[in-house]
């Protein structure tokens, strides 16, 4: 069964899948504003959740560590099966773990472009364990949006790794795993947010 997709603007001329992190769902505060965020500069965007996360919107599902990968992957699999329209632009969304999953599946997928809020590159306070061996060969183009103090992988470390000539990362002056700065940075979240929006907006479209 296919994951039931949750839609923000059906118009625009991008269809985009936007895959939530681990501990998120996809109707979760933070996912909402930047699904309702990108509708609003033209994309059509189609939020679900993994298996393991389905009902937890509304409080019925127990609180369980994510599926494995291989369940992961035919969800979104299933999930761009059923989002995506001939004819029109597609992109991968996701935040964290959800865009470590479009990562690993752009190229077969054969996506437009795929947009990542906040990599986990590496397990915080793990930084041996890293999670980039496929970003090395990946084809399609991708922009990471990283926050600089982001435990899943900080500016000094990611600048260190094999990453594909296709991956642009942007990073976020005082930014956390979602973006929020803290105070003395200068910046606000809606500051942030705004710019993520606009980023990954141009991007998915291809601008």
């Amino acid at each position: 069964m296919s994951p039931r997709l949750h839609w923000d603007g059906h118009g625009g001329e991008v269809v985009a899948l936007f895959a939530s992190g681990a501990g998120l769902h996809c109707r979760a505060p933070w996912m909402e504003t930047m699904a309702n965020g990108l509708a609003a500069r033209g994309i059509a965007v189609a939020r679900f959740d993994f298996p393991y996360m389905e009902g937890r919107a509304d409080g019925s599902a127990s609180r369980r560590p994510p599926d494995p990968m291989p369940k992961l992957l035919d969800a979104m699999r299933e999930a761009a099966a059923a989002a995506r329209r001939p004819g029109v632009r597609f992109a991968l969304l996701g935040k964290s773990m959800g865009g470590r999953v479009a990562t690993m599946l752009a190229d077969e997928l054969h996506a437009d472009a795929v947009v990542v809020f906040g990599y986990p590159f590496h397990p915080p306070r793990k930084p041996t364990e890293l999670r980039t061996a496929h970003l090395a060969g990946l084809r399609t183009p991708c922009l990471v949006l990283q926050g600089e103090r982001d435990p899943f992988g900080v500016r000094d470390d990611v600048r260190s790794y094999p990453l594909s000539s296709s991956i642009r990362v942007e990073w976020f002056e005082g930014g956390d795993h979602s973006l929020c700065p803290k105070a003395r940075s200068g910046f606000t979240e809606q500051q942030h947010l705004a710019r993520a929006l606009d980023l990954a907006a141009a991007f998915a479209m291809g601008t």
